[in-house]
């Protein structure tokens, strides 16, 4: 009975164990024009295969255990992320573009367009000879946040996809925009910097952005709608807006009156009679009662009318939105900003479990930075030191964009393949839900059970096979003999 049953089994449990890295190998290909020459196409693979794949966090050194590589392979991961051979620019439309085709229907969208979700990221790090390393100071309410750290300010673009009822931020795009002096005319800021990474990114039609109340600010606001472009925001404590300036029964010299009566926004909440009863359209939220109102007017730090939409939940408190599109409804605008949280989930998800953040380089002739100092200016120093400097910051944010990249070819598999993640698992999890798909953790777990009999026998890891037969070492890799290597050599 035992052989009978085998047969109709032998076929199955070879490809469901080879989809997953099919689809993989499928998507990375998609990354081929960014690269300048093969070689460099297939570190790139290589790269990422060992992120999604590695069980701890400890730089490069984790990378080459991950795939138990020699250790001359080390220098040379090293040397491809310090290479031209890979640049960032074509590297993260390739990305945006690849990521668009395989979350087609996954997208969530409001009136046609995709949900962009903006954020700013600190990561600690205490690298005494490490470019862009300044103090920083955390805004967070968290009591495991440090109010002054040392370490990198990034920002970090990403897209919101959902499948079976669970949304999740895609990441696209991140960079550091902060702690480095080039010249001492450069009078751009965070926002202005932000504004430069989304519309860099050439989205091929309009996208509505979600932004806490950091990016509440007239010059973010008109960079996005210059471009076709809207923002759904908070705004803080003390904002205010105003009412449109009343006609003028005689004319005037000079230039025309634009504001009117300047409004408290907080206050407003005191206008009881006014709010509406309603139930809470915030993701995961069920049987929540919310109150709102809203109203269009001149909002000071945009200069023209935005929609304000004043909203009281009863665990969460107090909140005024602004959304620069006077078409949406203020519950859909409600709902919008509930999915901000998202990019807060996807942050934690690449720090801890793909470590898209743990990069440990350093530069060695690098003038020592002191604890509690600030921007580095380095516009006085010659020309072979900023070029070291740029060498390194281009390493740390390929870094920073490989592991995001595999971050989102992770999550691609969690929406599109969860039941063949769920299938070759092969362990325990106590909040196992089948119906839904798994965190990124899973995939990556389900990606190692199956990495070398995708190496074994699947046809399409015949070059990325041939690639690593010559950095493999019998010693560290389990399963060189997926190689054919010589074990006495």
């Amino acid at each position: 009975m035992l052989t009978d049953m085998a047969s109709p089994f032998s076929n199955l449990r070879p490809q469901r164990s080879q989809l997953l890295w099919l689809a993989w190998l499928r998507a990375v290909n998609q990354l081929r024009p960014a690269c300048a020459r093969h070689p460099t196409f297939l570190w790139l693979t290589v790269g990422l295969a060992a992120l999604c794949l590695r069980a701890d966090l400890g730089g490069v050194t984790s990378l080459v255990r991950a795939l138990g590589l020699t250790p001359a392979s080390y220098y040379g991961l090293l040397h491809f992320f310090h290479s031209d051979g890979l640049n960032l620019e074509p590297l993260t439309l390739c990305w945006r573009a690849a990521r668009a085709r395989l979350l087609a229907r996954r997208l969530v969208r409001v009136q046609g367009r995709p949900i962009l979700l903006v954020d700013g990221l600190k990561r600690g790090t205490e690298g005494r000879k490490m470019p862009a390393v300044k103090a920083l100071h955390q805004a967070s309410g968290a009591n495991a946040k440090a109010d002054f750290i040392m370490g990198h300010s990034l920002q970090a673009v990403a897209v919101l996809a959902q499948a079976a009822g669970v949304c999740l931020a895609v990441p696209v795009a991140a960079r550091i925009h902060e702690g480095m002096g080039w010249s001492n005319r450069d009078r751009r800021t965070l926002l202005d910097k932000m504004g430069a990474l989304i519309l860099g990114l050439q989205w091929s039609e309009p996208v509505l952005g979600v932004a806490d109340a950091d990016y509440a600010a007239e010059k973010f606001a008109r960079a996005l709608r210059a471009n076709g472009h809207h923002l759904v925001t908070r705004v803080r404590r003390n904002a205010a807006a105003c009412r449109p300036a009343p006609p003028t029964r005689r004319p005037r010299r000079g230039r025309r009156k634009v504001y009117g009566k300047k409004i408290k926004l907080r206050r407003w909440f005191g206008r009881h009679q006014a709010f509406r009863p309603a139930p809470s359209p915030v993701y995961g939220e069920t049987g929540v009662t919310v109150r709102y109102y809203s109203h269009d007017l001149l909002g000071r730090q945009l200069g023209r009318v935005v929609r304000f939409v004043w909203g009281d939940q009863p665990q969460r408190g107090r909140r005024v939105l602004l959304c620069t599109d006077l078409t949406l409804e203020p519950l859909e605008i409600l709902r919008l900003y509930g999915w901000r949280f998202k990019i807060e989930v996807s942050f934690k998800q690449a720090l801890h479990t793909v470590g898209a953040y743990a990069y440990h380089f350093w530069m060695q002739d690098m003038t020592p930075i002191r604890r509690g100092s600030g921007k580095q200016h380095v516009h006085r120093k010659s020309a072979i030191y900023r070029q070291h400097l740029r060498r390194k910051l281009a390493a740390y944010e390929r870094h920073i964009h490989l592991g995001l990249i595999a971050q989102g070819l992770m999550q691609c598999l969690a929406l599109n393949f969860r039941r063949v993640t769920g299938f070759n698992f092969h362990t325990y999890i106590r909040t196992a839900a089948p119906q839904k798909p798994p965190s990124e953790w899973v995939v990556a777990q389900a990606l190692r059970h199956t990495w070398p009999h995708f190496l074994r026998v699947g046809p399409h890891s015949l070059n990325l096979k041939k690639f690593l037969a010559s950095k493999i070492s019998p010693r560290f890799c389990g399963y060189s003999d997926v190689f054919n290597l010589d074990a006495t050599a």
